[in-house]
């Protein structure tokens, strides 16, 4: 299952926000090493790199295609091949960042307290994860995977499990100073039901299309696409409001 730059970008202004306001609620001021754990194509960095213009700040992320672009936005800044899950670095950091990527990684009962012990003493690990598997994006996915002619390639994806808030403050509260944590809902205008699909082509809809034959993922698109115009309304004008739960977290050592 591979990432593609190009799809992800194309909504880059909405998925940049969440990171901006993640970053921005980051207590630290003395920050001297930063790193963006699954940073795709660099905005998620960039902002990090704004925010601590005086940090050594590097980006990582398992998919090379990712990093193509993320070097070429960031040329200054460094840029490694790794995996989260695998992660184990030979020096601690002020600020670890993690938006939109530990979803894609298990074991969260280890990984979280894990990037806690790579943190230097006051420093932040700073978290964003989409929390909208029970939206009908989602669930509308599901359905047409087990309904479809596909089903028996499908039988057995599924997302990684996502936890409550109280899940993770509780975990985190055993190994960190201070934990803050919190829910917002986006709601993000695109231009007509296509590109809701085209939103989640670039994330949720990956672990679908992957096995299918190229006429398979046209009709499974087209299909998943019937669906979202009955589950999300447009407005007068076409647009479509995306409503897009986050889960946010701070958590200081």
């Amino acid at each position: 299952m591979t990432w593609s730059a190009k799809q992800y970008t194309m909504f880059e202004q909405q998925r940049t926000r969440p990171v901006r306001d993640l970053v921005a609620a980051i207590p630290n001021s003395d920050v001297k090493t930063a790193v963006d754990l699954g940073c795709g194509p660099g905005n998620s960095t960039e902002v990090l790199a704004e925010r601590f213009p005086q940090a050594h700040v590097i980006g990582m992320d398992s998919s090379d295609d990712m990093l193509i672009d993320a070097r070429k936005r960031l040329p200054e800044l460094s840029f490694e091949l790794a995996d989260i899950g695998a992660w184990s670095p030979a020096q601690k950091f002020d600020v670890i960042l993690a938006n939109a990527s530990l979803q894609w990684v298990p074991n969260h009962s280890t990984l979280y307290p894990h990037l806690v012990n790579q943190l230097t003493p006051g420093g932040t690990l700073a978290v964003q994860t989409p929390d909208n598997l029970d939206e009908p994006a989602h669930r509308l996915a599901r359905e047409v995977a087990a309904e479809g002619p596909w089903s028996a390639k499908l039988g057995t994806v599924k997302h990684n499990e996502r936890y409550a808030a109280s899940y993770y403050y509780e975990l985190l509260s055993k190994h960190c100073a201070a934990v803050d944590v919190w829910r917002t809902t986006y709601l993000h205008p695109l231009a007509d039901h296509g590109a809701v699909v085209e939103w989640f082509k670039g994330t949720g809809l990956r672990p679908f299309l992957a096995p299918l034959t190229d006429g398979e993922k046209a009709a499974f698109l087209q299909e998943y696409q019937a669906r979202i115009a009955q589950a999300y309304p447009a407005l007068a004008d076409g647009t479509v409001l995306l409503p897009f739960p986050r889960l946010f977290i701070i958590a200081t050592r």
